[in-house]
């Protein structure tokens, strides 16, 4: 019996042992993806994304508008480490258990870094409102004139249902704001009233989702051959690609949820410190 027992103790440590090998060949790959797709970069974008938007909140809603306190204020909750903390812990969570080495294959691809560096730029460039509204306005021209990028970005956002993903996104993000606001006693409001608040913004968000999404990917993609964007739309008609859409999204939703919450607890908290 006791023989027994140690046998049975070697097999479940061997398995045990195996299945952390695994584990942890698997952490090495999701951290090789997050490299290939630079989320780092990413993070830094959407940093600097905040800290406009934090000061623009802060003009509308606070008495001191954009202060160097508030400017300190938005610059600690979009800390850099600690976003990327986020990202990275959503990013792995939804990858568990999923075969990451058909995404590091395209990602890690001359394709797939082209694919990565031209979604950056893009992103970096939209932060200026000039080129924003112009990539609007091509867009909108391009549309008029039946172009075929259009069409092969039109499906690919259908394919990945990134519309849908943004505002449901946004809607989210909104919740956590208004949370944060009514947590910070900035006001009190039922739960119901702040559903149906948020909700009823569900058609302007998708209308400026879809709008957003074709003029940015429009400037992303439009430097690439047309069978460059065609492999690209493949891979996330994949299982694969869809497994990866998902965790992408679950990861930058996760953050800028946080994100949100803070942002609207510091405004209550400060327009209460204004009332004494």
């Amino acid at each position: 019996m006791i023989v027994k027992m140690v046998k049975g103790g070697l097999v479940a440590l061997a398995i045990s042992l195996g299945c952390a090998g695994m584990a942890l060949a698997q952490d090495a790959q999701i951290e090789d993806l997050s490299k290939a797709l630079r989320l780092s970069d990413t993070v830094a974008i959407m940093r600097d994304e905040g800290l406009v938007y934090g000061r623009d909140l802060g003009l509308e809603m606070l008495p001191e508008g954009d202060s160097e306190g508030w400017q300190d204020v938005v610059s600690r909750i979009h800390d850099a480490d600690k976003m990327q903390a986020l990202v990275e812990a959503g990013f792995a969570a939804a990858l568990e258990g999923e075969d990451v080495a058909q995404m590091l294959e395209f990602f890690t691809s001359e394709r797939g870094q082209e694919i990565v560096g031209l979604e950056l730029a893009a992103r970096r460039a939209f932060m200026d409102d000039a080129v924003e509204e112009a990539a609007m306005d091509r867009s909108e021209r391009l549309r008029d004139r039946d172009a075929p990028i259009l069409e092969r970005i039109g499906r690919l956002i259908e394919d990945s249902d990134l519309i849908e993903r943004n505002v449901m996104g946004a809607l989210n993000t909104q919740l956590a704001f208004y949370q944060g606001l009514i947590d910070g006693g900035a006001f009190e409001m039922s739960q119901d009233d702040v559903l149906a608040d948020v909700w009823g913004q569900e058609d302007t968000l998708r209308r400026e989702s879809r709008d957003w999404l074709n003029a940015f990917l429009l400037m992303a993609y439009e430097p690439l051959a047309p069978e460059d964007l065609e492999a690209y739309a493949e891979f996330y008609r994949s299982p694969a690609g869809a497994a990866l859409n998902s965790a992408v999204f679950a990861a930058f939703d996760r953050m800028y949820e946080e994100l949100s919450y803070l942002l609207g607890r510091s405004i209550a908290q400060r327009m209460q410190s204004e009332k004494l």
